[in-house]
C-alpha cells in the first residue's frame, strides 16, 4: 500500500502531538515530533550553560551541535514514541517551563534549524510518518500529501497546558502559561527563519470547541480522503489514462 507524509503545524499547545501520535498509531505510521527535538536541543543548552537568563550563547551552542543525538523511542507499556536525548529518556523533563520559556529562541537559531531539519528528513525517508511542528508543511516537507494547520485561541491552549502539567506533577499557574503561549506565537510568527504560517494547500483546523476524539475522526477523515485518492490514482482500473 502506497505511504504517504502527513504534516501537522499550528501553534503551541493546540493538541498537535496528541493528534498526530493517536493517527500514526493507529494507521501504523512512525511518529515524529519535532517541536520535541527542538525542545530537547533547548534542555542540552540549559544543561550546559548556553543559557543565561533571557539570553542564549549561539556560538557556543553552533559548535556542539554534532554532538547532540535525538531520537525516538516507542514506550512498550504504552505504544507511544518518547524523545531521547543522547541516550537519556527526556520526554518528561522537555516539558517543563524553563525549556518552554527558551524553545522559540531557540528554535529561531538558523544553525539549529538546519541541523535538525536535515535530521528529520533522514528520518522520514520512505514515507510512512506523521511529522508535526511549525515548519514541516512549509519548509521539511513541502510536497507532503496531507497538511494540516492548527489553531485555538490562547486561553484554550493555556488551559489544556496547564491541564498537562498538572497531570504530571509540574507545578505552573494559567496566567504563566498564557503568557508564555502569547509570547512563543509572537516570536513564531516573527521570526526570520521559517517563521510560523500555513502552508500552500494546508487544511485548517480550529480546534477551540472539539473534543480529542472529534480531532482524531476529523483528521483520519481526511487521512482516508488522501488515500483514497492515491488508490485511484494508482489503480489500473481507475478509468484514468
Amino acid at each position: 500500500m502506497k505511504k504517504i507524509i502527513v504534516a501537522i503545524d499550528g501553534f503551541s499547545s493546540c493538541g498537535k502531538s496528541t493528534m498526530a501520535k493517536d493517527l500514526a498509531h493507529e494507521i501504523k505510521y512512525t511518529y515524529i515530533d519535532t517541536g520535541a527535538m527542538y525542545r530537547a536541543v533547548t534542555l542540552y543548552a540549559l544543561r550546559n550553560g548556553f543559557i543565561k537568563g533571557d539570553k542564549s550563547d549561539a556560538s557556543d551552542l553552533e559548535k556542539v551541535m554534532t554532538d547532540i543525538a535525538i531520537s525516538f523511542q516507542i514506550n512498550p507499556s504504552t505504544g507511544f514514541t518518547e524523545t531521547y536525548l543522547n541516550g537519556e529518556n527526556v520526554e518528561q523533563e522537555i516539558r517543563r517551563m524553563e525549556v518552554a520559556n527558551h524553545v522559540s529562541s531557540i528554535a529561531a537559531l538558523p544553525f539549529v534549524r538546519a541541523s535538525l531539519v536535515e535530521k528529520q528528513r533522514l528520518m522520514s525517508m520512505g514515507k510512512g510518518v506523521v511529522m508535526d511542528g511549525r515548519d514541516i508543511g512549509t519548509v521539511v516537507f513541502p510536497d507532503a500529501e496531507l497538511k494540516i494547520f492548527v489553531t485555538a485561541t490562547p486561553e484554550v491552549r493555556a488551559q489544556r497546558r496547564l491541564d498537562e502539567l498538572d497531570a504530571k506533577g509540574v507545578s505552573a499557574s494559567f496566567e504563566e502559561i498564557l503568557e508564555n503561549i502569547k509570547n512563543r506565537d509572537y516570536q513564531d510568527m516573527t521570526r526570520n527563519v521559517a517563521p510560523l504560517r500555513k502552508a500552500d494547500g494546508a487544511l485548517v483546523l480550529d480546534n477551540t470547541d472539539m473534543t480529542v476524539s472529534e480531532q482524531k475522526n476529523w483528521l483520519m477523515e481526511q487521512y482516508n480522503r488522501v488515500m483514497d485518492c492515491a488508490t485511484k490514482r494508482m489503480s489500473p482500473f481507475s478509468g484514468e489514462g
